[in-house]
């Protein structure tokens, strides 16, 4: 019985991935080494990691005057870490809420105050109950701002924004959490100042964060930034400022050149439209059975959350599917429920048995 791995993160990867990591684990290209006790000054590492980056930035579509950085610490490291690099000589930085994570960045960020106030340009929370967007037409934004942030789909809380929100040309600097659907459908590098996202939903493996910076906003890290948070300081070092996660790094770049086998964004972001789009129509034609909060036009394409509004039946449900093979389908630990994440490594014929055992729950159960 095959199993499928539907974890938010750490989460599942391409079989094909895993299996190139296993037969090079202890030899690498012929180096007699693995990549996990590689120098990573060695010749080897930095060939790995230059094609990594070369591989991203041509998936992506990454234009010149952009840089590319895999750092560490996660997504959670970068809700500090940009606002410290960024909001030099700034005083203000607006932030819009929309779930779990971008709530958490702002609170971050407004641990600098009071050299920084973090103004809630929107609250999806206070506005729908995080079940839907507030539209980016009525952020409460100044240009004045040493940037905009926020969250382009909550992992937790199963929204996501389509299409991207485009801002004005007066607008400042758009920073944009893209954790949990980077490399999941084509976007304009371009729309955004900052883009990052922590590696172990869409990138690979946990321990590597990619942050991907336009070139002119580097002007804004000073030396008053001690040297492990400032860019600068790392990309004038090529990325060594401090060991970075070479084994992490490695299985990215296996990752990008497994999506460039696929077809590239484009291609696999038909097939994340498909899957969502069979779980969004098996919950939708359940009668009631299943239920998802979130307005259709919000709905996340990669984490579908959804009950039965019985936690005790839930509970069944997540323990049956389990032993059918359909793993990490709880719902995130404050929220409840389950949550299906079908981000890219997930194949469709994952979505197409945890649908056909959502049918067959349903009737031994309805």
């Amino acid at each position: 019985m095959p199993v499928y791995n539907f974890s938010s993160g750490p989460a599942t990867l391409p079989e094909s991935v895993l299996r190139t990591a296993q037969q090079e684990m202890l030899d690498y290209n012929g180096t007699g080494i693995s990549v996990m006790t590689m120098s990573h000054r060695s010749d080897a590492f930095l060939s790995i990691l230059h094609h990594a980056e070369q591989d991203l930035r041509s998936l992506m579509n990454i234009p010149s005057n952009y840089k590319i950085l895999f750092l560490q610490g996660g997504a959670l490291a970068q809700f500090t870490q940009v606002a410290l690099n960024l909001a030099q000589n700034h005083q203000r930085v607006d932030a819009v809420i929309t779930g779990n994570w971008s709530r958490i960045a702002a609170e971050q960020m407004g641990k600098l105050s009071p050299y920084l106030n973090v103004h809630i340009a929107a609250h999806g929370g206070e506005q729908f109950n995080y079940t839907n967007l507030p539209a980016p037409e009525t952020w409460d934004i100044s240009r004045e701002s040493a940037f905009v942030h926020y969250v382009i789909n909550e992992t937790a809380n199963g929204v996501q924004y389509h299409p991207v929100p485009k801002l004005g040309s007066d607008a400042p600097p758009v920073v944009c959490d893209f954790s949990s659907e980077i490399l999941s459908r084509p976007i304009n590098v371009s729309d955004f100042g900052v883009i990052y996202a922590g590696a172990q939903k869409n990138i690979g493996m946990a321990g590597a964060t990619v942050v991907i910076i336009r070139e002119d906003l580097l002007q804004r890290c000073t030396d008053r930034i001690p040297n492990v948070w400032n860019y600068q300081v790392h990309l004038d070092r090529n990325g060594m400022y401090n060991t970075p996660c070479t084994y992490a790094i490695y299985i990215a770049g296996l990752v990008f050149r497994w999506l460039q086998t696929q077809g590239g964004v484009a291609k696999i972001a038909a097939l994340n439209e498909r899957k969502a789009a069979l779980l969004y129509q098996t919950i939708d034609q359940s009668g009631g059975f299943y239920r998802n909060p979130i307005a259709p036009a919000a709905r996340s394409r990669m984490n579908v959350i959804f009950s039965t509004g019985n936690p005790e039946l839930d509970a069944r449900f997540i323990q049956e599917a389990a032993l059918n093979g359909m793993q990490s389908l709880a719902g995130y630990k404050t929220l409840g429920g389950m949550r299906a994440s079908i981000y890219n490594a997930m194949p469709l014929a994952g979505v197409e048995t945890l649908a056909s055992f959502m049918r067959e729950f349903q009737r031994k159960n309805g």
